[in-house]
C-alpha cells in the first residue's frame, strides 16, 4: 500500500507533512488516537494547533520507513520526564538553555519559541525542548522558590 501522504523532516528536524495536493503543513505531530485501549491503531497526524490533518487506522498497514517514522515519534511523544527543580535557565534571547533535575535524573535542553513554556491544567506546567521532547511540571507551587522563580519568567 503506497500512502497518500509523506512525511519528512525540514533542515532542523521538525516533521513536515506533504499531502497528495501537494499542500506542506511544517510542525506536525503525530498522535495516538482514542480509545488507548487499542494502542496499535487510530494514529493522527494534527498541525501545531492540533487539528486533525491525517487519521491512519491501521498503521501495519504503512511502509516500513513510514511506520518507523510513526511510532518514533509516538515514543518521543509519549517520554515525558517531570521536573522536580530547575538548576539553571540561561540565555535572554532564543533559544534558551535550561538546566534541571527530572524523575528521571539530571538532563540540559534548548528552548525556542513563547509557546515552548506554557501553563496548563489546575498549576501543572510544559516546557517543550528544541527536539520537541515535552518535560512536565506537575505543580509549579511545589517547586523550590529558585525553581518556580526561573519558570515564572516564562510562563
Amino acid at each position: 500500500m503506497t500512502p497518500e501522504f509523506r512525511l519528512d523532516r525540514d533542515a532542523r528536524g521538525t516533521l513536515r507533512l506533504t499531502l497528495p495536493d501537494g499542500t506542506v503543513h511544517e510542525s506536525v505531530v503525530v498522535v495516538r488516537a482514542f480509545p488507548l485501549s487499542d494502542p496499535t491503531r487510530g494514529i493522527a497526524i494534527c498541525d501545531a494547533a492540533g487539528h486533525e490533518l491525517v487519521f491512519i487506522d491501521d498503521p501495519a498497514a504503512l511502509p516500513a520507513q513510514l511506520r518507523a517514522t510513526i511510532e518514533e515519534q509516538l515514543d518521543r511523544r509519549e517520554f515525558l520526564p517531570r521536573i522536580e527543580r530547575i538548576i539553571s535557565v540561561r540565555g535572554e534571547t532564543d533559544p534558551t538553555h535550561w538546566r534541571v533535575v527530572t524523575d528521571r535524573g539530571p538532563t540540559q535542553f534548548d528552548v525556542e519559541g513563547e509557546d515552548a513554556v506554557r501553563r496548563f491544567g489546575t498549576g501543572q506546567a510544559m516546557i517543550v525542548d528544541t527536539h520537541g521532547i515535552r518535560y512536565l511540571v506537575p505543580d509549579v507551587q511545589r517547586l523550590d522558590s529558585s525553581s518556580r522563580r526561573m519558570l515564572e519568567r516564562y510562563l
